[in-house]
Order: structure tokens, then C-alpha cells, then sequence
């Protein structure tokens, strides 16, 4: 069972790497974001607002960033799919349902900011510092619950065990995603645009 998780996790993995990263820039901003990731891990705890300000205002936003605006949407001739077929077959957020996250993401702070007390679900605010903490609390939670909604989504969907393996693969990608990208930033300060390594890996998977 161990064997097959873990297998099942490298082609996750694998799957996300060949599908969604082809572009250096993309790249370069996921190497930023799993670093602020790693930060905003060890800040979760010693204090778990640090944690969510820098998870979503710095690691999250680089990440998408790096997905909506610099990844190609064409044709992808390295691994023979159309963007809509790729799409389709996501495990995890693809570009739709990542706009309804964060679209849920910037509307939190306006919601709170009407109804201090979140309909009655957190202590009222009353300066701006409290109202930033608050706003990193429901980050928090939005992050938690998204995680947690999409992997028992998968649970229905596909299986129990394709949803926590890719709770695991999201968990875990900082970690994964230094070891794939360090190199990123100098390749696109010499100008390379498109990983030119990624035909070839695809070619002898």
C-alpha cells in the first residue's frame, strides 16, 4: 500500500512538473514561493499570522502569478495536449477553480470589513492591526478549508487515496519545488525563456 501511495505521488508530481512548468519564469516564481513556503511553515508555529499573510500575500500570489499570466495555454507539443484536455484531467485546482479560491481569498478582507465579527464567527475588530490579524485568520481558514474541500472532493470523484495523496503532493510541493527549480532564476537571467530540458525528460519517462 506504501509503495503504491508513493508511486501514485510521483506521477501526481511528474504529471503537474510536465504539464504546468514549462516556462523559466513560472519556474523562477514557484523557487520564491516554496522558499516563503518553508517560512510561512515554520512561522505556523510561532505565530500563525505571519504564517497566513505570508502564505497568501507573497507564496500564493507568486505561485499563481507564475500559472495565469507566464505558462504557455496553447498547444503543448512536448506532451501532445491541448490545454482544455489538460485542464480537464487535473487532479488538483485547475484554472477555474483556482479563480473561484481566489476570488474568495481577496473578497475574505471586504466581508470582514462590513461584519467585523464575521457574522458573529470571530471577535470584533477595532483597529487596523486587529483587522489584519483577523483578515490572516480567515486566510487561514480559507487555505485549510480549500485544501480540505478539494481533497474530500477527490475522495467522491476519483478514490480515497488519489485525494490524500494529493493533500500530500500540495503539502509537500515547497519542498519538491526547490529540488525542481533552483536552477530557474539563472537559466531566465541568460534568457531562456521555456525549459528546453523538459522534451527530453518527457521523451525517456
Amino acid at each position: 500500500m506504501i509503495k503504491n501511495f508513493l508511486q501514485e505521488l510521483r506521477t501526481q508530481r511528474w504529471d503537474d512538473h510536465r504539464y504546468y512548468h514549462h516556462s523559466r519564469i513560472n519556474q523562477s516564481l514557484h523557487f520564491v514561493s516554496a522558499a516563503s513556503f518553508l517560512f510561512a511553515y515554520v512561522m505556523l508555529f510561532f505565530d500563525p499570522v505571519v504564517s497566513a499573510l505570508v502564505g497568501w500575500l507573497v507564496s500564493m500570489t507568486t505561485r499563481q502569478a507564475g500559472h495565469f499570466f507566464f505558462e504557455p495555454k496553447g498547444y503543448d507539443h512536448v506532451n501532445q495536449a491541448t490545454h482544455e484536455h489538460k485542464e480537464e484531467i487535473k487532479v488538483g485546482y485547475n484554472l477555474q477553480r483556482k479563480v473561484v479560491l481566489m476570488t474568495i481569498w481577496a473578497l475574505s478582507p471586504l466581508v470582514l470589513y462590513f461584519s467585523p465579527t464575521l457574522f458573529g464567527l470571530v471577535e470584533p475588530w477595532t483597529t487596523s492591526a486587529d483587522f489584519m490579524r483577523q483578515v490572516a485568520k480567515v486566510w487561514l481558514a480559507v487555505g485549510i478549508g480549500g485544501l480540505l474541500f478539494r481533497t474530500v472532493h477527490l475522495f467522491f470523484i476519483r478514490d480515497v487515496e488519489t485525494g490524500l495523496v494529493w493533500m500530500t503532493k500540495i503539502l509537500t510541493d515547497p519542498f519538491s519545488d526547490l529540488k525542481l527549480y533552483y536552477k530557474a532564476p539563472l537559466a531566465l537571467m541568460k534568457g531562456e525563456l521555456i525549459d528546453p530540458g523538459l522534451e527530453k525528460h518527457v521523451k525517456h519517462a
